[in-house]
C-alpha cells in the first residue's frame, strides 16, 4: 500500500467529475490513475491517461462526465493479500496501480507497483548451514564444499545470499564445518558482496540446528535458518511477518509434495479384496530446508551437542510453545543429489 501520507486519497474523484477535472487530477496527484468513487466510498472504476486518451479520439470534450471513460471492474485487492501475490497480478496484466477495497467494496488503499516492488532493509538475521560434507554429490564435494559448487555459473551460497539481499537482508551468519576455511576464504566478511557475513565454526558435525548452539549471544531479534543447498524465490520477508503475526516460537517453510505409485493398489481385508485403485498419487508436505526461530528457544539446544531441526522443533512444541508450518508454493530445489544439481544447472542456464 502507498506509504505517502494516504496521497492515494487526492486521486478519488466522484462520478460525476469531468474529463477536465480528471487531466487535473492526474497532473496533480503522481499515483497516475483516477479512482472513481459514488457517495459512500464505494470503487465506480478507475481512469487511466491512456483512458482519456481514447475518449478524446472519440471526440468527447473536456466537459464530459468521467463516467463516459471509466474503466468498470477494474483489477482490485482485498487488504489481507501478500506483497508477492499484488505483484504478480500486476506484472501478469501489465498494471502498475492497483486499488485495495474492503468486503463492501469501498477503496481503503492503493498498490503501487514502484513502491512494493522496492523491499524494506531488514535487521533479522540469516543463518546459513553450510556445514555438511555433501556426501551424495561426491566426488565433487571430495575438495569443495557444497556450497561453493557452482550453479549457472556462481556458487549456490552466493545464489542465496544475493536473493536474501535483493530482498533487503544484509547480514548473514554461515555455520561451516567440512572445508570450512575455504568457504572463509571465497567470502571473508562479506564486503566483496554488500553485506556482513559473520561465522559459526563447529569442530564436529552438528546437524541441521545444533550449530545455533554456538552463538556468542543469542540475536536480539528472530531470525531465518536455512540449509546451504536450498535455492528457492521464497520471499523471507513475508515468512518472517507470517511468523511475527501468528506469534510463533518457530515455523518451518514447508512445500507440498506429490508421488505417484507406478503400480495399481489392491486393497484387502485378510483375504478379501475389498478395493482397488489404479496408480494412486499420494500427497504429502516435507521440510523445505528454510525456517524462523524466536531467539528465546535457543536454551533448548546444548552447548555445541547434534541437533536437526525437526528435534529442535519437537523440542519447542512439547514446551507448550508454538510451532508452525508455512506453505510455499514457489520455485524450490534441494541441491542435495547429483540429478538435482544437473537440473539446478540447466534451471539457471
Amino acid at each position: 500500500m502507498s506509504e505517502s501520507k494516504d496521497s492515494w486519497k487526492r486521486a478519488i474523484l466522484p462520478i460525476d467529475a469531468t474529463i477536465s477535472q480528471a487531466i487535473e487530477n492526474l497532473n496533480e496527484v503522481s499515483v497516475k490513475i483516477v479512482i472513481v468513487t459514488n457517495k459512500s466510498g464505494v470503487l465506480e472504476g478507475t481512469i487511466s491517461d491512456g483512458d482519456i486518451r481514447r475518449g478524446l479520439l472519440r471526440g468527447l470534450d473536456l466537459a464530459t462526465p468521467i463516467s463516459t471513460i471509466l474503466r468498470r471492474e477494474p483489477f482490485v485487492v482485498p487488504p489481507q493479500m501478500g506483497r508477492a501475490m499484488v505483484l504478480q497480478i500486476m506484472a501478469a496484466n501489465k498494471i502498475q496501480q492497483i486499488p485495495i477495497v474492503d468486503q463492501s467494496q469501498r477503496v481503503i488503499g492503493l498498490h503501487l507497483w514502484d513502491e512494493i516492488n522496492v523491499f524494506p532493509n531488514r535487521e533479522n538475521m540469516i543463518v546459513i548451514m553450510c556445514g555438511g560434507r555433501g556426501a551424495r554429490l561426491m566426488p565433487q564435494t571430495e575438495n569443495c564444499p557444497k556450497p561453493l559448487l557452482q550453479v549457472a555459473g556462481k556458487p549456490i551460497l552466493e545464489h542465496i545470499i544475493d536473493r536474501a539481499k535483493s530482498q533487503g537482508f544484509t547480514r548473514f551468519v554461515l555455520a561451516i564445518y567440512h572445508l570450512g576455511s575455504m568457504i572463509e576464504d571465497h567470502f571473508g566478511d562479506g564486503t566483496k558482496l554488500g553485506v556482513e557475513i559473520q561465522y559459526l565454526r563447529e569442530d564436529a558435525p552438528l546437524g541441521t540446528a545444533g550449530a545455533l548452539s554456538l552463538f556468542p549471544a543469542p540475536p536480539s531479534t528472530p531470525f531465518i535458518v536455512t540449509n546451504g543447498d536450498v535455492l528457492t524465490d521464497i520471499n523471507y520477508g513475508e515468512l518472517l511477518d507470517f511468523h511475527h503475526q501468528n506469534e510463533a516460537k518457530a515455523t518451518m517453510a514447508v512445500r507440498l509434495h506429490e508421488w505417484q505409485n507406478p503400480f495399481g493398489v489392491v486393497q484387502i481385508d485378510g483375504l478379501e479384496i475389498i478395493g482397488y485403485e489404479e496408480k494412486p498419487i499420494t500427497r504429502s508436505h516435507i521440510n523445505a530446508g528454510v525456517y524462523i526461530i524466536d531467539p528465546s528457544t535457543l536454551g533448548l539446544l546444548a552447548k555445541a551437542q547434534p541437533c536437526d531441526m525437526p528435534i529442535f522443533f519437537e523440542r519447542i512444541q512439547q514446551t507448550g510453545q508454538r510451532v508452525l508450518a508455512y506453505p510455499i508454493h514457489e520455485h524450490w530445489i534441494d541441491v542435495g543429489r547429483p540429478d538435482d544439481f544437473l537440473n539446478a544447472n540447466k534451471i539457471g542456464s
